[in-house]
């Protein structure tokens, strides 16, 4: 399924000028992303020179893990422009939430505003060992509230590998589905690779994030991509200028 022929790009070279990321953790010591401004400020030097213009940066939101509020993620926001303004970075960067979906999640949106990657798109996630029970209720919830929900990086989820039929009723269901481009080299696994090619090929993706945590994600955009779809992939690439700001 697939490639690995030399004649397959390096990632970075796929990014194209002005692209605007909609997925990432660059904030400093707020989750499991970058853990100091300095780490922030390295990271979004390296992603601003293979072409990322515009950050949505999406720190988690999870109960019990990561218990940020849209309060907190704000403030942290505006106190890390500032900070990085004062060592010369200037940088389009906007904050929302990469919502893990669980029964807190459900409460939680049914009761104040989540923070959103523009209008009413909103950035979710499952756990990687398996689907909440009541997922399919959230979704509906989360609709019946006014959200778009994108669901983050669909081809990670492993227990839906070979069931085509559960990405297909994840769409029914209303789900957007966000891409990491990091999946397109091998980077988790070629498992991973070969979920990201079939959906990309499907046309199933909308969208597509870094999810960039550290400079070992940074490094994975210097590796070829393994994929057959690049002609998908890049589509997926151009669709982000929707979230331009």
């Amino acid at each position: 399924m697939l490639s690995f022929f030399n004649s397959k790009p390096v990632l970075k070279d796929l990014i194209p000028e002005g692209y605007v990321d909609i997925h990432s953790h660059l904030l400093p010591g707020i989750d499991d992303g970058a853990q100091s401004l300095d780490d922030t400020q390295s990271l979004i030097k390296e992603m601003q020179k293979m072409g990322f213009e515009q950050f949505i940066t999406t720190p988690h939101t999870s109960q019990n893990v990561w218990d940020n509020t849209k309060a907190g993620i704000e403030a942290k926001l505006n106190g890390s422009l500032e900070a990085l303004k004062t060592k010369g970075l200037n940088v389009p960067l906007k904050a929302a939430s990469e919502y893990m979906m669980d029964g807190h999640f459900m409460s939680l949106f049914q009761n104040e505003p989540l923070l959103v990657l523009k209008d009413n798109y909103v950035l979710v996630e499952i756990s990687y060992i398996n689907p909440p029970l009541q997922l399919y209720d959230i979704l509906f919830e989360l609709q019946l509230a006014g959200y778009q929900p994108v669901l983050a990086h669909p081809e990670r989820y492993t227990f839906y590998h070979g069931r085509e039929n559960d990405y297909q009723k994840l769409k029914q269901a209303g789900c957007l589905f966000q891409f990491n481009l990091l999946s397109a080299t091998g980077y988790y696994g070629p498992e991973v690779a070969k979920m990201g090619d079939q959906l990309l090929k499907k046309g199933m993706i909308d969208f597509v994030g870094s999810d960039v945590h550290h400079q070992n994600h940074i490094q994975g955009f210097y590796k070829k991509i393994i994929i057959k779809s690049e002609l998908s992939l890049k589509e997926a690439i151009a669709q982000n200028q929707f979230f331009r700001f």
